[in-house]
Order: C-alpha cells, then structure tokens, then sequence
C-alpha cells in the first residue's frame, strides 16, 4: 500500500510534538519498517526544511531532510499536479496540491491531521490516530 504523510504528521515526529507525536509516530514506524510505503508531496520538502531551519538551525534542518529522505518517498509536483488542485475546489489549496499529487503517485491513503482539508479528494483521508491500526496490520 502507498501511502501519502501530510506534512503535518511529518513535523510532529520531526520536531515532537505533543500530544501528536505518539499517533504521528506509529505511521512513521509503519513506513519504516516497510508495512506501508509512505510518500511526501514535493512542495512538503521546503516547508520541512523552513520550518526545522526556523527553529533549530540550518545543520538540524539538512540532518532532518537526510533522515526524511531515507524513510520517504517523493511525489511529484509538476504543472498537472497544479492545475488537478484546482479542480478540487477545496478549502485549502495546499491541501489541494498534496491531494493531487497523492493521486498521481497512485497512493491509496493521505493521513493528516486535518482531513477537513482535503475534502473533494478521491483519496481516502485518515487522521494519524485512526490511520495507525489499519496500518499496524
């Protein structure tokens, strides 16, 4: 099964996050250990990056990317991507492109912790808390 991490539960494990870590961290394992396949959408790298540099410096960002990239796949987010997002017409735009792109990539799941973002998708969408026992099978 391939699967799409918003970046969200991403930046939960990245940077421990509480209360989310623990949920954030059993889809994390899961890819890890190879049960699933996890993917991030492309435009998730930089945010990543921006938001791991913000707070713990430009050495602790790369180092993370690093770590991310053995784990994680990438989807691609190319022009088609872009103009599929817009057809979603759902509220969040990013939400969009990711939705999009988890499509392409021809994943089966998206788990984040707002699936009330990716309303419109064609994707089923789970929060890491209820996404973590399918996957644990």
């Amino acid at each position: 099964m391939r699967i799409l991490v918003d970046v969200n539960v991403v930046l939960d494990v990245l940077l421990d996050r509480r209360p989310f870590f623990a949920a954030s961290a059993a889809i994390w394992s899961a890819i890890e250990m190879g049960v699933v396949q996890g993917l991030i959408a492309a435009h998730a790298v930089t945010t990543i990056h921006y938001l791991i540099r913000r707070e713990h410096g430009s050495t602790e960002a790369k180092q993370a990317l690093s770590m991310l990239l053995r784990v994680f796949g990438v989807a691609m987010v190319d022009e088609g991507v872009i103009r599929g997002a817009f057809e979603l017409r759902a509220p969040d735009f990013e939400d969009s492109v990711t939705a999009a792109a988890a499509q392409l990539a021809g994943c089966e799941l998206i788990v984040t912790r707002d699936p009330k973002g990716f309303r419109g998708a064609s994707i089923r969408v789970l929060a890491p808390e209820a996404a973590a026992p399918i996957l644990a099978r």
